[in-house]
């Protein structure tokens, strides 16, 4: 290569890392004024300047002023320019902008301040790593499933789609892409982002100390033998897969915690190959892709307190959920066609948050649909058109706005319904799968849910929907579910619902230039409200009060509660249900 080719090639790397920098920079400096982080917003004075509005912010001694402009979203503004003007000058870069904004932070926050300026640095990292490797994965899912998404059809499709998915930003946190403490090696070999197979390592523990429900374990789940253990363990011990991280790292820890120490024995090799899901601690069987394994891992995603350990009670809570919800599905035949959910009462578990594996298993009979996580519908295909466009020109005859339609119909259809039973989901753009594929000539759109162990439920309204039979369907761990109004259970309509699975893909086709933001917002609440229209009145009128016509609309303050404040500074109950309020753009006034 010659010595201008070299220079170029420098000079573009260098350009793609100032952009990613200036993009993630843009995004924290709007997250910290969407949450309000330290009275950022609600202590900064507005300037009117020829050039649009600028916050004069409440940083310490030192002036501070960040342009911004509308928003609309989640918060009435974000910023304009990822710079902070001081009297110094302007100051930009994600570490001397932050570290300037620190001085904001009461003096026993300083510490949650300097782990998500770290949280912000790893989420850098790796936004510069996916912008050197993501035309090379790509391509590679080219060769391995078809150059057009029509041939990524079934759940071993599914996968390929789950990795176009882990190169996009999350909705709404800033920093989705750090995985605590995972530096690039690991990355590479486990991140779906990378879409890399490896094989688990295993642990045969006493069959006495593995509880939870077995089931029907799968035909090929080895023994001891089978992992090159001695034989006589067959008859005394139980095989429990763990992700090779854990196996490298913690696994000595929790065994002992766990009283296992000298009872544990770890297989000499990896055996099972496995493919890393969306959530990266969920894995594929690669001869079995309808067989999914969650397999808790020691690093937090979406805040520092997220942790990817697996409480044992969050198994029972997910077999708890997938019944409630097969029961309203019963009462409400119109789902029992199109409303699919994955089996997840199979799972094990040793006496510690890192001793514990879900068994999961997704319906038979999709191997020729297109199975879609929401958080990819806006993915490039490898030929860059939207996923959703490739969808809609498969199914629709080309009609975004029809397939939208469609999904937006199901979707809000399903969750009002639920709210009308008291129930609300954390079924959010990865947990939410649409499922497409034709019948008797015409397109058939189903949803696909997993992971229902986090849901609201007011008990009374479920109580009087479902008479005596919600008395065993009742039985959660986290006695946090279990609500006794209608507030909570909105709350999370509107975060996860609303917000996550339908209003972020329409102000995202809108930034894209997919047609007007009015257009697609109006389609949205359109929906929404025939949706409400067809509950018994009383049901419609809260969800018409809290959610279609109220002032405001709650909004998740993530980075406050899952990384800056402790949680006896800011007195989260559950760090995911932790909120500010930000506008509510379903209401054709407010837009």
């Amino acid at each position: 290569m010659s010595t201008a080719a070299t220079a170029r090639t420098a000079n573009a790397a260098e350009a793609a890392n100032d952009a990613a920098e200036n993009d993630l920079l843009g995004r924290v400096l709007s997250t910290l004024l969407r949450e309000n982080a330290y009275g950022l917003r609600s202590r900064a004075a507005t300037e009117r300047r020829p050039d649009g509005d600028w916050l004069r912010l409440p940083a310490g001694k030192e002036t501070l002023l960040l342009p911004v402009g509308p928003e609309g979203f989640q918060c009435e503004v974000q910023a304009r320019e990822p710079v902070l003007h001081t009297p110094g000058g302007p100051v930009s870069g994600l570490r001397p902008v932050l570290t300037r904004l620190r001085a904001a932070a009461p003096d026993e926050d300083r510490a949650g301040f300097d782990a998500f300026l770290a949280e912000c640095e790893e989420a850098l990292a790796a936004a510069r790593l996916h912008g050197l490797v993501r035309d090379a994965v790509v391509d590679r899912l080219s060769r391995t499933y078809g150059h057009s998404t029509a041939g990524w059809t079934g759940l071993r499709g599914a996968l390929a789609f789950d990795t176009l998915a882990a190169f996009r930003d999350h909705p709404v946190y800033p920093t989705g892409r750090a995985r605590s403490g995972l530096g690039e090696r690991q990355l590479r070999a486990y991140a779906p982002e990378f879409h890399p197979v490896f094989a688990l390592r295993w642990l045969a523990l006493p069959a006495g100390a593995v509880h939870g429900e077995r089931g029907e374990l799968p035909h090929w789940w080895p023994t001891p033998t089978t992992l090159g253990l001695p034989r006589r363990l067959d008859a005394t011990h139980l095989a429990l897969p763990v992700h090779p991280l854990t196996a490298d790292g913690p696994l000595p820890g929790a065994l002992r915690a766990a009283g296992l120490a000298d009872h544990a024995h770890l297989a000499p090799k990896p055996w099972l190959e496995v493919t890393p899901t969306l959530s990266t601690r969920t894995v594929a069987v690669a001869d079995d892709p309808e067989t999914h394994l969650k397999l808790p891992l020691a690093t937090a995603t979406l805040g520092l307190r997220n942790r990817r350990t697996i409480k044992p009670g969050a198994l029972v809570d997910g077999e708890t959920g997938q019944r409630l919800l097969e029961e309203i599905v019963a009462r409400e035949p119109r789902f029992a066609g199109t409303v699919l959910l994955a089996d997840e009462r199979t799972h094990l578990r040793a006496g510690h948050e890192l001793l514990v594996t879900l068994l999961r298993r997704y319906p038979a009979g999709l191997d020729d649909a297109h199975v879609v996580p929401v958080a990819a519908l806006l993915a490039r295909a490898p030929d860059g058109r939207l996923v959703a466009d490739a969808l809609a020109e498969r199914y629709y005859g080309g009609s975004l706005v029809a397939f939208v339609d469609a999904y937006l119909t199901l979707l809000l259809d399903w969750h009002t319904t639920l709210f009308s039973y008291g129930i609300a989901l954390e079924s959010h753009q990865q947990n939410t799968s649409v499922v497409l594929d034709e019948r008797d000539g015409r397109p058939r759109l189903r949803l696909l849910l997993k992971d229902n162990d986090g849901p609201r439920v007011h008990s009374v309204r479920l109580a009087a929907r479902l008479g005596g039979a919600a008395a065993d369907l009742l039985g959660f761990d986290d006695r946090r579910i279990l609500v006794a109004g209608d507030g909570p259970v909105a709350d999370v309509f509107a975060t996860i619902t609303v917000h996550l699975c339908a209003g972020a893909l329409a102000f995202e086709l809108g930034r894209l230039g997919r047609g007007p933001l009015e257009g697609w917002l109006r389609q949205l609440r359109d929906r929404l409200a025939e949706a409400t229209d067809r509950l018994a009145p009383g049901t419609a009128a809260v969800l018409r009060a809290r959610v279609l016509d109220a002032d405001r609309l709650p909004v998740k303050a993530m980075i406050t509660a899952g990384t800056l404040l402790t949680k006896e500074r800011s007195g989260a109950a559950d760090i995911n249900k932790y909120y500010v309020e930000g506008p509510n753009y379903l209401r054709p006034a407010a837009r």
